[in-house]
């Protein structure tokens, strides 16, 4: 095995709580982007022909700030402790392709009852099969890794560009209106019964996968980037990267917001809808870069007297990110769908986007209160049980004993 990957002196590295307060940070972007998907019909074309205008600027904001960025640092911190749980294996002396294979099967199952019952836009089924992709790089360099996924993302943003353009030349504007036929059969199933918003989930499935599969290059590409991250142990100890950390923010911060912000004219207007995939194609490519500087930003944050705190607040939440994924999921379906309230379709992406701001600070709130009393999330011994074939001692004191593996929480 090579060296680049024992813990110093052969002892289970310690718990990296800075990956803890970035996916309890990335919570909240998931969030606002999951929940337009699930409050109506129109997410993808800028919200809906009846949109106020202060709900297109909320669309729009998100569009140009949080869409694509917020995956990508989660898709970041799965790569990165992809390298934590191998050591573990390593200094456990036991054989880490059973645990991972073990591990993206029932991420995949979850996934899979999580589309069909939940939000049809799942990305644990993505991270299932790129996990087995990123297998296969287990042992590459980490310049090599860094090469690969500059390839996928340079290649994919070519496609993209190249079909955009295509699409800009040949053909012409198609407006909300066009998918008002669909639109409101989608309405009218996700405000029927719980058998109704499965069948339109499983409806729409095919399509979100397709979806994935088109973005699977830039998730997987992340995947690489946190696998050579973690590689050079690059959470383990931030301090040593303050000077880097802050040229990253001044150098990747203006290429990220300019690029976010094309896509959001793009995507969300003025320009028209032939313009998404150059949008897109843009996002590819600067995307990485904001979330990038949003992850230094917090970092740095944190090393502050007012921004402890603030990491404290986030880092319960993201020991159990799989619990709170999957919660918020189920939150909003009870809100939206025929499961509870069956708002689907009547409420503006304002309103929207507030809510989500209560909910984020409630799951905040109820993870510190859970993990008082316990060391992990539901979710989270259901995967650890599956991946280590017994369940861990979940309840007591949390305390400071948890080993690094336990960062490997997923989305």
């Amino acid at each position: 095995m090579p060296t680049s990957l024992r813990p110093g002196a052969d002892v289970p590295p310690a718990r990296i709580s800075d990956i803890d307060v970035l996916r309890g940070f990335a919570l909240l972007g998931i969030l606002l982007v999951n929940a337009q998907l699930m409050a109506g019909p129109y997410t993808g074309l800028g919200d809906g022909p009846s949109a106020s205008a202060v709900d297109r600027a909320a669309a729009w904001v998100v569009t140009a700030l949080v869409a694509t960025k917020f995956y990508l640092l989660f898709s970041f911190l799965f790569g990165y402790s992809f390298t934590i749980q191998q050591r573990s294996a390593e200094s456990a002396e036991t054989a880490f392709a059973p645990r991972h294979l073990r591990r993206s099967a029932v991420l995949f199952l979850l996934g899979l009852a999580h589309a069909v019952l939940l939000l049809p836009g799942d990305i644990l089924m993505t991270y299932a099969a790129l996990g087995l992709v990123m297998f296969a790089f287990r042992a590459a360099s980490p310049r090599t890794l860094l090469r690969v996924a500059a390839g996928l993302l340079g290649s994919v943003a070519v496609l993209f560009l190249a079909y955009g353009l295509l699409l800009v030349s040949t053909t012409e504007p198609v407006g909300p209106e066009a998918f008002a036929a669909s639109a409101s059969e989608t309405v009218k199933a996700y405000r029927g019964g719980p058998g109704s918003v499965v069948a339109a989930n499983a409806r729409l499935l095919p399509d979100a996968l397709t979806g994935d599969l088109l973005f699977a290059a830039d998730i997987l590409a992340a995947f690489l980037v946190g696998l050579a991250a973690g590689r050079w142990r690059a959470l383990a100890d931030p301090d040593r990267h303050i000077g880097r950390m802050k040229r990253i923010i001044r150098r990747g911060l203006p290429v990220g917001l300019a690029g976010g912000v094309f896509m959001a004219v793009c995507s969300d207007g003025p320009l028209d809808s032939r313009w998404f995939y150059v949008g897109r194609a843009a996002g590819i490519l600067t995307a990485p870069a904001l979330t990038a500087s949003y992850a230094c930003a917090l970092l740095l944050l944190v090393r502050t007297r007012v921004g402890r705190r603030i990491g404290d607040a986030l880092a319960p939440a993201g020991r159990m990110s799989l619990t709170n994924y999957l919660t918020q999921s189920l939150i909003l379906a009870l809100v939206f769908t025929g499961y509870g309230l069956r708002l689907y379709d009547r409420v503006g992406t304002g309103v929207v986007l507030a809510g989500c701001l209560v909910l984020y600070a409630a799951q905040l709130a109820l993870s510190a209160l859970l993990l008082r009393h316990a060391r992990y999330g539901p979710a989270e011994v259901l995967l650890r049980w599956a991946t280590r074939g017994g369940l861990p001692g979940t309840y007591g004191a949390a305390g400071d004993g948890r080993r690094a593996e336990d960062a490997a929480a997923v989305p």
